[in-house]
């Protein structure tokens, strides 16, 4: 899957993960045994675990002796003592010596009570008895006839087991050995051991919910900061192409199915394979016969999770697609809201709206559907096993051959092995969409950028003059596929230090012009020069420090006056202002015309500003876009039609303050008034893409039919005689 390539990096958090996870496995599969233990041992044994008890009678102790090879009696009189009372007390011995105590007396024991029975068999045995403590029988006849009893007595070593067990509870009581505090001890004591399991199980469970989520929270991290700086460097082509509302659900939406797939993988993925490996392993140890049963369970879950996971895939994918939709629907009725009311069509765009969230619903309906079967019919497979393993390991109990504790074991391991797989079917409702949402992050991640730095160090240098000469070579632009040309053999020089304006009707390529030099899109004929070096040979960077850029939609950043207007000055973010920073932002202020207002505010240029410039109005933003041109140092103005909505008196007056305050820049300007661009010192007249005229305005009215339209179609005969017709 797409999504676990981005855990390539957290190799000793996964190793560490994986080694607590087999910790917890541990401690949840001895549950099992612990229970089994209770109802075994605690209840139907009387706490009494071993079938060397820890005190014997005497004629016991002497009937076992005597059946006994030398090397068991030699090792069984040195492990008992006698006592005052006539008994005989086990001391402390090691764990191996006491198995080995368990396997040799086993028999010896069951046979020594069975010869207090009536039966034939106990009859027989108690002769072997009599001979053997009367020295009649040697140890070698002694063990022959054992053997023939042994035939006599066909018993499996479980059975043998439990028989030994028994008569060792048996001969306690008979040593004076309370069994009922032996019973509650040994609950008690294996009820604690349970309690220290859950706990070290419940924390280690808490160590890797930390570190699965620490985990999740880097790789979202981590791919928010490579996506967001992939797509600053987009061009607006690739914007469009992805388009803003995709963008902005691939940042938050898929990140995040990516950040919770990511957890549950550490947390289930991998503790489910450890918990039904181990499960399998200790229903083998318990009773191997049952184990098909397990095989059998496990095939059929993972029949239903394929057959689920085959419904749901396709569905999953276009969710994702249908969010998209959802938030460019949403988007677009919340940008163009004023638009909406002012033209009646809010039941129209509320249709749009329902229209895009039902096509989503209907689909998240059927996913959650299909996926909500997982459950019901995980129980069913589950209660079933339950049944199957009661049904067939019932005869087993009742032969003697399976105690009824090692049953409930078996049904608990069962559990445990399906719950596992039932982690893993949870997971079949977030892989799929996690994966979708991988490849359309690798989609963006992995797409080119149009506009790109020269691959080999520039040599060029922009010159450190005030102002920078612009020059248009033969440029032609078309979009991406499209072969009508946007800008056809536009050719023009906006010299330093001078002002240089562009006018023309609409679409005729004026907003084009001045994203080329700025580079937004690169020509696809001809060059762009900036001081004589061609723009695409030299870092965006580089350019853009040259420039001072207003777009056509002013647009201010959420923070204050002076964040947004002098948003090109280096440590602005640190503290305060320094003396060159308020000089250069009063300045700019004054320049575009914007102190009044400022200065009006109460908190002057510390006044916040809301994203978007929202609570300021679309003339005082347009100025404060303007300043934030102004105050950097930038050798070339460029203004995108940034005078539109400014009154003429404002326009007029702040086009003299550039001419006084950036005299030795160049400004490049785009407008749609005559009256703002009849001062500059070179017009430049645009056609459908073409240049049909370039020269000052008095040159024009002459010499250009498109500019002379334009001018009277603006001012009177005798404004345009006047010059500035502010």
């Amino acid at each position: 899957m797409a999504v676990l390539r981005y855990l390539k990096g957290e190799g000793v958090a996964v190793a560490l993960v994986f080694v607590l996870m087999i910790g917890q496995a541990f401690c949840d599969l001895s549950l099992p045994r612990y229970t089994s233990d209770l109802v075994d041992v605690g209840l139907q044994q009387s706490g009494v675990e071993h079938a060397s008890p820890q005190a014997m009678t005497a004629p016991t102790f002497e009937g076992v002796a005597s059946l006994l090879d030398p090397t068991d009696e030699a090792a069984l009189r040195s492990a008992y003592l006698p006592q005052d009372d006539g008994t005989y007390r086990l001391r402390d011995v090691s764990a191996d010596e006491r198995a080995d105590l368990d396997a040799a007396m086993e028999f010896p024991l069951v046979a020594v009570y069975a010869a207090r029975d009536s039966s034939s068999e106990g009859a027989a045995i108690a002769g072997l008895l009599e001979r053997a403590a009367s020295g009649e029988l040697s140890k070698q006849q002694a063990a022959g006839l054992v053997e023939e009893v042994k035939a006599q007595m066909p018993l499996s070593d479980g059975i043998l087991s439990q028989r030994a067990i028994q008569c060792a509870g048996s001969e306690l009581a008979a040593a004076g050995v309370d069994l009922d505090e032996l019973r509650f001890s040994y609950l008690l004591r294996t009820g604690m051991s349970m309690l220290g399991f859950v706990a070290a199980s419940g924390v280690i469970a808490m160590l890797i919910s930390l570190i699965a989520s620490r985990v999740g929270a880097r790789i979202g991290r981590r791919l928010r900061s490579q996506l967001f700086g992939h797509v600053v460097r987009f061009s607006d082509a690739e914007v469009q192409s992805f388009s803003v509302a995709s963008l902005i659900t691939r940042g938050t939406n898929d990140i995040q199915q990516i950040q919770v797939m990511t957890v549950m993988a550490l947390r289930m993925a991998l503790y489910a394979p450890i918990l039904a490996i181990g499960g399998i392993v200790m229903v083998a140890r318990t009773n191997a016969s049952l184990s098909w049963i397990i095989v059998l369970a496990i095939a059929t879950v993972l029949v239903i999770v394929a057959a689920l996971m085959a419904a749901a895939m396709p569905k999953f994918k276009r969710m994702q697609k249908l969010v998209d939709g959802v938030n460019l629907v949403s988007r677009e009725l919340i940008t163009g809201l004023q638009v909406v009311r002012a033209f009646g069509q809010q039941a129209r765009e509320q249709r749009r709206f329902e229209d895009a969230s039902e096509r989503l619903m209907r689909t998240q309906l059927f996913t959650s559907r299909v996926m909500s079967l997982m459950m019901p019919l995980m129980m069913l497979v589950m209660n079933a096993v339950s049944v199957l393993i009661v049904w067939t390991g019932s005869s087993a109990v009742d032969s003697g051959t399976m105690q009824p504790g090692d049953l409930i074991a078996l049904i608990s391991y069962s559990m445990v092995i399906i719950m596992g797989f039932l982690m893993l079917g949870m997971l079949g409702v977030v892989i799929p969409r996690a994966d979708v949402s991988a490849k359309r992050i690798d989609e963006v991640l992995s797409a080119p950028c149009s506009i790109q730095d020269p691959t080999v160090a520039s040599k060029h240098a922009f010159p450190s003059t005030e102002g920078a000469e612009i020059a248009f070579d033969g440029v032609t632009f078309r979009y991406a596929d499209s072969q009508e040309c946007v800008l056809d053999d536009v050719s023009f020089t906006a010299e330093a230090g001078k002002t240089t304006a562009i006018i023309g009707s609409t679409g005729s390529g004026k907003s084009t012009v001045i994203k080329l030099v700025e580079r937004f899109y690169d020509v696809s004929e001809g060059a762009v020069r900036v001081d004589g070096i061609d723009v695409r040979e030299v870092a965006q960077a580089d350019l853009r420090r040259q420039l001072g850029y207003v777009p056509q939609k002013a647009f201010l950043f959420s923070g204050t006056i002076a964040s947004n207007v002098l948003v090109s000055a280096d440590g602005l973010d640190e503290g305060a202002l320094s003396p060159e920073d308020e000089q250069r932002l009063d300045r700019a202020l004054r320049c575009a015309q914007a102190s009044q207002f400022v200065e009006d505010r109460e908190e002057g240029a510390n006044a916040s500003v809301s994203q978007g410039g929202t609570n300021v109005s679309g003339g005082q933003r347009q100025r404060l876009a303007i300043a934030r041109a102004l105050a950097s140092d930038a050798r070339a103005l460029l203004f995108d039609d940034s005078f539109s909505a400014l009154d003429y008196r404002t326009d007029a007056a702040l086009r003299r303050a550039l001419a006084e305050e950036m005299c030795g820049k160049t400004v490049l300007m785009v407008a749609q008034r005559v009256a703002t661009v009849m001062g500059a010192d070179k017009i430049v007249v645009l056609d459908e893409g073409r240049v049909v005229g370039q020269g000052t305005h008095d040159e024009l009215l002459k010499t250009c039919d498109q500019y002379r339209e334009i001018a009277l179609s603006q001012l009177s005969a005798e404004e345009l005689e006047g010059g500035d017709a502010a």
